[in-house]
């Protein structure tokens, strides 16, 4: 049975317990989103106006890009103008439309990776049939999948915290609306969503990285096997961003669920999460895109273009 949320608001502490900090957090996460938003928005923009990008890789990784704004986009702004009001409040719509929102976008990017490492695989160990396999339709259909998954997990964790029964202010130890500080101020027994949530978290993660990790063993076997040195060296590098991508996300993942569950804890779990929220889609387009020839041509072309054809 729904439970009835009129007058319930949540209040998030975020870093208020850190008074002399609120302007330079403040100054230091509009500077991170700034460059969140001007990366993952400018790769999807070269991405489409190079032809030669035009790719199953890129595709990928705009809906990488696109992932990561939208994530970003969720939960900074909330963050960012709560350091600098006096009232933190958010109303529990508000709050659980949050999670919501954000639940899709992180299960998105988990398995957005995984194809990605898939890709990887097909181009490095099967190069001759990687544009037959790797159809426009195939690589539809492999980004479909995470954001159908995506919506999937979001309606069902959101569908048994709307379960839970709230009322009054409920004071919420972090800068996010995210399922453990949530479900730790509901007045009833939450032991159903802890379970579906730990489940579905175990399996997303479990699963995208076999995937990821198949994909790398044969990407490796068939790299050693190369004869040429500087074959193996180009394989590599077109592996190296997103290696780094991936260690970054899941090592902050695998961090989080390592925190011991208590109140001394509560300091790190912040740490982590900002992050895991607000930092990582910030480096992703710079990963990429240092490490990456073609996407730095396109965008010194870009400048040159602007800056001395203005008119054109």
């Amino acid at each position: 049975m729904l439970i009835t949320t009129s007058g319930v608001t949540f209040i998030l502490l975020g870093f208020s317990e850190y008074a002399d900090l609120q302007v330079p957090l403040f100054l230091v996460f509009l500077a991170i989103y700034m460059v969140t938003v001007l990366g993952n928005l400018g790769m999807i923009v070269v991405i489409r106006v190079n032809p030669r990008l035009h790719t199953p890789m890129y595709f990928f990784l705009s809906h990488l890009s696109f992932v990561d704004f939208c994530y970003s986009t969720t939960v900074t702004p909330k963050l960012l103008e709560n350091l600098v009001v006096e009232d933190r409040t958010i109303s529990f719509t508000g709050c659980i439309m949050q999670f919501f929102f954000a639940c899709i976008f992180v299960v998105a990017e988990t398995f957005m990776l995984a194809v990605m490492a898939y890709d990887r695989f097909v181009a490095v160990c099967n190069p001759l049939l990687y544009t037959v396999v790797m159809s426009p339709k195939f690589c539809a259909t492999l980004v479909a999948g995470p954001y159908a998954w995506g919506m999937v997990c979001s309606l069902t964790l959101t569908y048994f915290l709307l379960e839970l029964s709230f009322s009054g202010n409920n004071i919420i130890n972090n800068f996010v609306c995210e399922h453990g500080a949530i479900v730790a101020v509901s007045c009833s027994d939450p032991y159903i969503s802890q379970k579906i949530i730990l489940v579905s978290a175990t399996f997303n993660e479990i699963s995208s990285l076999v995937i990821i990790l198949t994909s790398y063993i044969f990407i490796f076997i068939t790299i050693m096997k190369m004869p040429s040195p500087g074959g193996r060296h180009r394989a590599f590098s077109t592996c190296a961003s997103h290696m780094t991508a991936i260690t970054i996300f899941h090592g902050t993942i695998l961090f989080l669920y390592c925190i011991p569950n208590s109140k001394s804890s509560w300091l790190m779990v912040k740490v982590a999460s900002v992050f895991y929220t607000v930092v990582i889609p910030m480096l992703n387009p710079l990963i990429y895109s240092l490490r990456n020839k073609d996407v730095k041509d396109t965008v010194r072309k870009l400048i040159n273009n602007k800056l001395f054809c203005p008119t054109l």
